[in-house]
């Protein structure tokens, strides 16, 4: 991607950081992984010659090549042949910084194809047509996919106060 100059480049990542961060985080990354796949996507655009149509095709491409990414990073050889710490699950995990953060637990604890369209559809604002573009899926999967996602959150969050969104 080229752009005319540095504070060019310098919105263009001000525009899609926070994007990038999140998505990368529903996939179960952790935060450095997130961190690691955000420098990864905008290293590759500075060095491609891409010029996009329109902003929304930017941003489809941004969240295309976001997904790719963390997609390589979970089979990536050096994830399958490492495992976590176990001894170390008795140390506690930091506080959150939501003392309430049920609805996101819960939606982070979602199967990753569930997950995905949850993110793009409620936290991105794409519809289930764009959706299933950036997927490579049809529209009724992604229908489909949102239904099951949405039977599930709402029977694990029945008795958190989420009844009124129903």
């Amino acid at each position: 991607m080229l752009w005319k100059s540095p504070d060019e480049a310098d919105a263009f990542v001000a525009r899609y950081a926070d994007t990038i961060l999140c998505l990368a985080m529903t996939y179960s990354l952790s935060r450095a992984d997130a961190q690691d796949i955000c420098q990864d996507v905008f290293c590759r655009l500075l060095q491609s010659d891409l010029n996009f149509d329109s902003p929304a095709a930017e941003r489809a491409y941004v969240l295309r090549s976001t997904i790719n990414a963390c997609k390589d990073l979970l089979k990536s050889a050096w994830r399958r042949k490492h495992t976590a710490l176990d001894h170390a699950s008795h140390i506690p995990a930091p506080a959150s910084p939501d003392p309430d953060d049920t609805l996101l637990r819960t939606v982070q604890a979602l199967p990753l194809r569930d997950r995905e369209v949850i993110h793009l559809y409620y936290y991105e604002g794409y519809d289930t047509n764009e959706i299933a573009d950036l997927l490579g899926i049809s529209p009724a999967a992604v229908r489909k996919r949102l239904s099951r996602a949405r039977d599930k959150l709402k029977h694990e969050l029945e008795g958190y106060g989420y009844e009124t969104l129903y």
